[in-house]
């Protein structure tokens, strides 16, 4: 418990040194979504293996790095790449960088993801804004003992994902001729997709999305206070919705393709937040 608390202290004093900026806002990027970081103005870049006892990100699409620069006024630190429960590490670790974050002084996250789409009014290139989440993980972050200092034994996910911020992107998707749908997500472990009768019962539980991540982050985010917008871009159909393999090469594909729309959304929402 102490361990964690002063590890997470030790990297967040390291990032002080390394950055000429507190940043504002912490948005993570997922499979294909990257680019978003390279657009920030006056950047820095900090690998993740020089920052203390932070993991490394193992899967193709993720860069392993932290990029912090400017937009609309802000101070945004980007992460190009995100850890999962399914590359070895526990979920406590998994969601360390946002105990760093935290520390760091960051009050605001942006979690985004590639997501295989459940409703069939869902298309791969659609960006869908996450209402609520449902945790298939059988598993939780906040496991273990409890240390105060980050947050409450038993933090409270009614809105998990702030609504004040979901209007906020709604409204600028709109300003901006974007599409936006929404809905819920819902996180399995991985990393082997879904089979389409687990699909059938996902969306006999009322989710529109699924994927393998964000919903440990959003859980220790909303434990320590953090306030938290989700945006999941649908990169592919779920199984058995068409009958076709997956394959993760398509869905870095179609995260770069939805880059002009996605990119400016987030340049609009991150000036607002």
């Amino acid at each position: 418990m102490t361990d964690n608390y002063e590890k997470a202290l030790e990297a967040a004093h390291f990032l002080r040194s390394k950055l000429p900026k507190v940043p504002e806002i912490l948005v993570v990027l997922g499979s294909g979504l990257g680019a978003f970081a390279d657009t920030l103005e006056q950047s820095v870049r900090v690998d993740y293996r020089l920052i203390p006892h932070l993991p490394t990100s193992t899967v193709v699409g993720h860069h392993g790095r932290q990029v912090c620069g400017y937009t609309g006024g802000k101070c945004v630190a980007a992460m190009q790449g995100r850890f999962h429960f399914y590359e070895g590490y526990t979920l406590q670790q998994a969601t360390f960088y946002l105990r760093i974050a935290k520390l760091l002084g960051i009050e605001k996250v942006i979690l985004t993801n590639a997501a295989g789409g459940i409703d069939p009014s869902l298309a791969p290139g659609d960006l869908m804004l996450i209402d609520d989440h449902i945790n298939l993980m059988a598993a939780n972050p906040l496991q273990g003992l409890n240390d105060e200092r980050f947050g409450p034994r038993f933090p409270d996910l009614t809105d998990a994902y702030d609504p004040d911020y979901r209007a906020i992107a709604r409204e600028e998707a709109a300003r901006l001729g974007i599409p936006l749908k929404s809905g819920v997500y819902a996180a399995l472990l991985g990393p082997s997709y879904e089979t389409p009768a687990e699909i059938r019962m996902i969306r006999c539980f009322g989710a529109h999305a699924v994927g393998m991540s964000t919903v440990p982050e959003t859980i220790v985010a909303r434990h320590m206070g953090m306030r938290v917008l989700g945006i999941s871009c649908i990169t592919n159909l779920a199984a058995g919705v068409l009958d076709q393999p997956i394959n993760h090469e398509d869905v870095l594909e179609v995260g770069r393709q939805v880059a002009d729309r996605f990119i400016p959304l987030l340049h609009a929402v991150i000036a607002r937040m």
